[in-house]
């Protein structure tokens, strides 16, 4: 789920490499079952339908009536799958000054485990579809089945295996919420740090005091059929020996051909919030549309971001690289 105020500086940094990497990478066939690894299966038909349950609910836009069912329903879930639960209610301001009443929702495994690996993903939907042509259009929410959903989705499923075979590392997962509040296209004066209000509250309120991890993991449009994964530029400048694990890993589970070995752009997203206020070496794995304008899938920002988009390939390939991780 991206912002416009994200690919200006995600095309620039492109420019700045002088590079535009073709989507080409290794194409192995996708694993389907790591028996000889310690992490558990991925159950690419439970996050997928994580991913419609939310969608169900309408779009999650703060202080609406989805927005809270799905906050419980989210908690509840986590709850469910052993987590210990925080959830953090804030008032937060929006670009054009109106109050959200926020929930960032937090679930930690092991919680008494000193090591820990942090996992974050956005809940909330955009209140406006502001890259559709149509003006009227442009005013209504979209249902966020990538942008937001499928991030959680991926999150979910892997709360559940957390649950039933504990790691050996402790494991918070973190649903930031008005991440997707930011300033809109039809708007004239942008303002900083308008987007990832969830997360920028979080990292001046951890919700434990003084909350350290190893190194964290965004999932950022993790389902789209054809998503690419290139290393982002922020991801590597504080996170490479992470990026680099992860994009390993995902290799020698045969997904290459999501985790393409060669950088990309910067885009301004969670992860540079839990960065710059916790100092928490955080990589993004977000989707990267080379044939696009904005870098980001034709569907971005626009009521196409719905469940036809979503395909199990693409969360498999995300959920079982996180797990491979992990374990």
């Amino acid at each position: 789920m991206k912002h416009t105020g994200y690919i200006l500086t995600f095309s620039l940094a492109l420019l700045c490499c002088g590079q535009k990497a073709a989507k080409t990478a290794e194409t192995a066939t996708p694993a389907e079952n790591v028996s000889a690894s310690k992490a558990p299966v991925f159950n690419t038909d439970s996050a997928y339908s994580y991913v419609a349950a939310q969608t169900a609910f309408g779009p999650r836009t703060p202080n609406s009536s989805a927005h809270k069912a799905c906050a419980a329903w989210l908690a509840s879930e986590l709850e469910r799958h052993g987590a210990k639960i925080y959830v953090q209610n804030a008032t937060l301001t929006a670009y054009n000054g109106d109050k959200l009443e926020a929930s960032n929702i937090i679930g930690s495994f092991n919680p008494d485990n000193q090591r820990r690996i942090l996992l974050f993903a956005h809940w909330d939907t955009r209140p406006y579809a502001d890259n559709e042509t149509d003006a009227i259009l442009q005013m209504q929410p979209i249902d966020g089945a990538d942008d937001g959903a499928s991030g959680v989705g991926v999150l979910l499923e892997a709360a559940r295996l957390l649950g039933a075979s504990k790691p050996d590392v402790g494991v918070d997962i973190i649903f930031f919420d008005a991440e997707d509040y930011g300033t809109p296209s039809f708007v004239e004066e942008h303002k900083p740090d308008t987007w990832c209000l969830g997360s920028q509250f979080w990292a001046k309120n951890p919700h434990t005091p003084d909350y350290k991890a190893e190194f964290g993991i965004l999932l950022d449009m993790v389902g789209a059929r054809d998503a690419t994964f290139y290393k982002e530029f922020t991801s590597v400048r504080y996170a490479s020996q992470y990026v680099e694990r992860v994009w390993a890993a995902a290799r020698e589970l045969g997904y290459g051909k999501f985790f393409i070995n060669a950088k990309g752009g910067a885009v301004i997203d969670d992860h540079q919030y839990v960065i710059n206020g916790r100092r928490i070496p955080c990589l993004d794995i977000i989707n990267y549309d080379s044939e696009t304008d904005s870098g980001f899938g034709a569907y971005w920002h626009t009521h196409k971001d719905n469940m036809s988009i979503i395909d199990k390939s693409t969360l498999k390939a995300v959920g079982q690289t996180i797990l491979s991780v992990i374990y």
